[in-house]
Order: structure tokens, then sequence, then C-alpha cells
């Protein structure tokens, strides 16, 4: 399901990561500054790797040896960030349906009132970002990556921004997604308990 080859110097950093699985969620355990960003970003296409491969379901996303190298729109990756990353002038169902107004009606996988009840987000809906705890805008942040219908979903250390109280509320909606939405999911920690709580199989940086 996922083969990537990643190759990057930049400066004193120097990344050569191979990683292959057939697992549906991932998760990408390392110390800060051991590249787990960088790969991400480089999965996402936020970042061009100068040698390697990155293919995902049998479709390849880049590849240097091929001059392969789609855009993050033709990707189409779900990104969650450890900052929720919301709109703040828009309110919740706004920020929500942000990605889901960009793809075609066929390319959508799930209804918004779906994602508003598995995320448990209807008293919410109508709410700034400036009114939310920090588990509610990964909530919504979650959300609006899901209504996006992502082929990936990408999770750059969503929880470590949120004390034990909201850690312990917001897992449960990260293992629901898991569990009913069947979409392959990469999940970045520093926090070895919480990657295990999620994910199937763990790459070691």
């Amino acid at each position: 399901m996922i083969d990537c080859h990643i190759q990057l110097k930049q400066g004193q950093f120097d990344l050569d990561q191979r990683f292959q699985s057939d697992q549906s969620v991932i998760g990408l355990f390392g110390a800060s500054g051991s590249g787990k960003t960088t790969i991400l970003h480089s999965i996402a296409g936020l970042v061009t790797p100068q040698a390697g491969w990155i293919k995902i379901k049998n479709q390849t996303w880049f590849d240097q040896a091929q001059k392969i190298n789609l855009s993050t729109q033709q990707r189409r990756i779900g990104l969650v960030f450890q900052d929720a990353q919301l709109f703040p002038h828009k309110n919740v169902r706004q920020n929500l349906l942000f990605g889901f107004k960009h793809i075609q009606p066929q390319q959508r996988q799930f209804e918004v009132d779906y994602i508003i009840e598995l995320l448990k987000l209807e008293h919410l809906i109508e709410r700034m970002p400036i009114k939310l705890s920090g588990g509610e805008k990964q909530r919504v942040a979650l959300g609006r990556a899901l209504l996006y219908s992502p082929q990936l979903l990408l999770l750059d250390e969503p929880l470590s921004a949120l004390d034990a109280a909201h850690k312990a509320e917001i897992i449960p909606f990260f293992q629901r997604v898991k569990q009913e939405l069947g979409i392959p999911m990469l999940y970045v920690s520093h926090d070895k308990s919480e990657i295990e709580q999620l994910t199937h199989e763990i790459w070691y940086l």
C-alpha cells in the first residue's frame, strides 16, 4: 500500500529512509530532528526529495529516475498538524467545508453530516475557532481533512500540543476514524504509547 524511498540532504541534515507496508495505519516514531515531518512533507508533495520514489496504492506520486512528481493537489492528501491551523475568520462549519467544496461531487466519500456526527461536532458547528478548546480544534481539523476525501491521511504530531486530559478526550475520535473509515493513515509522534494505541505498524527513525 505504501512504498517509499526518500533521499534528501539539506545542509547538515541527511535523510535516507526506505519504508514499505501493506498496513492501513502506520506510525512514524522518532526523536525531534530525526526527519519525521520531512518524510510527511515529501509524501504530501510539499518537499521534493533529491532521489527515490513514493508509491501509494500502486500509484507513483514521485519517482526521481522516471521524472514523476505529482502536485500536492493531484495526490489529494489530508493533513492534520500539531497546530490545527483553522481559518480564524471562518466558523466550524465553514472550516469543515473548505476542502469539501474544492473536490468534485463524484470524489466525495463522506457526507458532511456523517463526519459531524462521527466527531461529535454538532454543538460546535456555529462557533468561531477562538471559542474552541485545543481538543475541539483538532477534531475540526480532522473533520476538514476527512471531508477532502483524501487518498492518504497524514497526521503530524496532532496531539502534542494538548495536555493529558485533552489527549484522552480526542484519542477515541482518532480510533473511530481508524476503525470506521478505511482511509490509509500515516501517524507521526514522539510519544510511543500514543502511537501504539492508534497504529497497526510502527516505523522507527
